[in-house]
């Protein structure tokens, strides 16, 4: 076996030498390859951990047409981000899957619709070979963006955007990939459940609803009670602020609410604390129920939150995952869009209803 010279950097010539492999055979190994035996793929990369081989990237990117970079946009100002759990659950569960795969993260945010142009330059400069985008509005420009330079794209949320071209819903689209929650379902569940506490007035605080997240609860939420009036119903913002102020609007409307359902948990946290300056006990007089189980927002409240759990983190995996199953064209090897997915949300019962 060949060692390298010391104070040399090993090459690959000496990574094929040392596993007693062709050039070839280790170079498809380096660059994720397929038709390389798995007793021979085993020996190349013993080599490459004890000669301590770090592959060249700029010879790979041109063998490959690969950067091993993928950009996740996230459509929201920075405050919120680094405000709400749900979004760095979400890239947490991102950045392990990719991180099995040997590929890196960049992070785009959007702080205002300027920044589009910065990112459309970005993805077509081939910085990376793919993006994962969540958190989208109904007239986010990034799908027209991600089409018309061909970036392969999974969405975190069922599509709800237009095409701008008079197609229709773009989430009917042949090639559309996303993850979401079972969103109305859940949401038809926790108000079954304040039905079933002998709860009657129960309000709703949706969230934004040019977001399909907000308005599939709001849906599941009239499907559980198609009688509830509009003065029930308060549009918030996915914010503890955008919880409160909704909140106040509703007791204005109807003082007799004894049952609420909100959009996500810090819009509940926010709801939580106006009803408690109204003097109302939470579960006593109103019961309570959120959406997401993101920690540590709903057990930490006081009373701690009963909830709707969605797996952030594991939707954030799997986004990654259909990600490189495109990229990498799946076991068959063809590039072919996998379908979409919806994952199961389950009812957390705590101290709040």
């Amino acid at each position: 076996m060949t060692e390298p010279r010391p104070g040399s950097r090993p090459t690959l010539e000496a990574v094929a030498a040392h596993a007693g492999v062709s050039r070839a055979t280790a170079s498809r190994v380096v660059n994720g390859g397929d038709g390389v035996r798995a007793h021979l793929v085993d020996r190349v990369r013993t080599a490459i951990r004890v000669l301590g081989y770090v592959p060249n990237h700029a010879a790979r990117t041109l063998v490959t047409r690969r950067t091993g970079a993928v950009a996740v946009i996230i459509a929201e100002p920075e405050i919120r981000i680094f405000s709400d759990p749900f979004f760095s659950r979400q890239v947490r569960g991102i950045a392990k899957e990719l991180t099995a795969h040997d590929t890196q993260l960049v992070l785009l945010l959007v702080e205002d619709r300027g920044d589009y142009d910065r990112i459309e330059r970005y993805l077509a400069g081939g910085h990376v070979d793919g993006a994962l985008a969540f958190s989208l509005h109904t007239d986010d420009p990034l799908p027209a963006i991600t089409r018309r330079i061909g970036m392969p794209t999974v969405y975190g949320g069922r599509p709800g955007w237009t095409t701008g071209t008079g197609e229709g819903d773009e989430g009917a689209g042949e090639g559309v990939v996303y993850v979401d929650a079972d969103n109305r379902g859940g949401a038809r569940e926790a108000v079954r459940y304040l039905l079933a506490q002998g709860r009657r007035r129960i309000a709703h605080i949706a969230g934004p609803l040019d977001q399909t997240s907000a308005a599939d609860r709001l849906s599941g939420y009239r499907d559980a009670l198609a009688a509830a009036g509009p003065e029930l119903f308060a549009e918030g913002d996915f914010t503890p602020a955008g919880g409160a102020r909704a909140m106040a609007e509703l007791l204005d409307r109807d003082a007799g609410i004894d049952a609420v359902f909100a959009g996500n948990d810090l819009m509940a946290t926010g709801a939580l604390r106006v009803l408690r300056e109204s003097g109302r006990t939470v579960p006593g007089d109103v019961a309570l129920v959120g959406f997401d189980d993101a920690e540590p927002v709903a057990e930490s409240a006081d009373p701690p939150l009963t909830t709707v759990r969605q797996d952030i983190e594991g939707m954030g995996r799997l986004m990654a995952r259909l990600l490189m199953h495109r990229l990498n064209g799946g076991p068959e090897g063809r590039r072919t869009a996998p379908d979409p997915v919806i994952t199961a949300t389950a009812l957390v019962r705590r101290a709040s209803a």
